[in-house]
């Protein structure tokens, strides 16, 4: 039962951020934190040895200081670049990581093509008018909540890892 729920762990937190990003245009660094605290508490609780949780921590670092260069050079928001640095803690160095990559890659580019499809339309009905986060993702000066396509990346690459096998045996 136990094992269940920590099962769930991760791809929730991946939930709450897209959600996050959707309404808000920001993940909270507090949840990048818990994202973070619960690798390393599952790390522990699955005995993963040190070497491998350093290599996971030096991949994190590596795709913080890449992510930074892309938003010095504004392609990628602040909290997208923590966020993804998070989760590829959890991937490490892994197939799953290069999976993960090539699919949130590809969730963007069409998350990218649809917000740009809506900027197009000039007005909402009525019905949406009151929709302060509808107005934002029309706001062809506000930017693409990419949190989403790296949340649902993240989500279906999950049932890949050896967390999932290993966390049942718990």
């Amino acid at each position: 039962m136990i094992a269940n729920g920590l099962l769930l762990v991760f791809p929730l937190l991946l939930a709450i951020a897209a959600f996050f990003d959707l309404f808000t245009m920001t993940i909270p660094n507090k949840l990048n934190l818990v994202l973070i605290l619960s690798f390393f508490a599952m790390a522990f609780l699955l005995h993963m040895p040190i070497e491998q949780v350093a290599m996971s921590f030096a991949l994190g670092l590596g795709v913080m200081i890449v992510g930074f260069g892309l938003f010095a050079l504004g392609l990628m928001g602040g909290g997208d670049v923590k966020f993804l640095a998070a989760i590829s803690l959890w991937f490490g160095h892994s197939v799953n990581m290069l999976e993960f990559i090539l699919l949130m890659s590809i969730y963007g580019g069409v998350l990218t093509l649809i917000i740009l499809a809506l900027r197009k339309v000039p007005y909402f009905p009525q019905f949406m008018q009151g929709q302060a986060w509808l107005l934002k993702l029309h706001d062809k000066q506000s930017g693409v909540p990419y949190g989403i396509a790296i949340a649902i990346a993240g989500i279906q690459v999950y049932p890949n890892t050896s967390w999932f096998l290993q966390i049942p045996a718990l």
